[in-house]
């Protein structure tokens, strides 16, 4: 698998936004993140039904090195969240790109998932 697969859009804080049916976005952290991070050990996240905005801190990761918040990429209100995370944090380590997503966001009208990073541009970012 790519360092930064190609079909998902950045943020400077580190999370991905991978475009899902219509207007519901996944949304999880990068696994350049999760290594800076070290073993997570315990996972905070919005509330389903929660509004969220791009740019606002909606959670927190805790690692056995710091706590980190999650910021959102995008605006809109959470669909779902990633329930597994409760038992198994270290899924975020183990599988940032797939079973270690975070949460789902039904897009706002004005949301912007374009104004995003592409992969070549985060891996600028982080300089890789």
């Amino acid at each position: 698998m790519a360092r930064f697969p190609e079909d998902l859009k950045y943020s400077e804080e580190h999370e991905w936004v991978r475009a899902g049916n219509g207007t519901t976005v996944r949304i999880g952290i990068t696994d350049y993140a999760a290594e800076q991070l070290g073993d997570i050990v315990y996972v905070s996240l919005p509330t389903v039904g929660e509004e969220v905005a791009a740019g606002d801190s909606c959670g927190e990761l805790e690692s056995t090195k710091s706590v980190s918040d999650v910021f959102s990429p995008v605006s809109g209100v959470v669909t779902a969240v990633n329930e597994t995370l409760g038992d198994a944090p270290e899924t975020v380590n183990a599988d940032a790109y797939g079973d270690g997503w975070l949460y789902e966001v039904e897009l706002a009208a004005d949301a912007d998932v374009d104004s995003l990073m592409d992969s070549d541009a985060y891996a600028e970012l982080v300089g890789e």
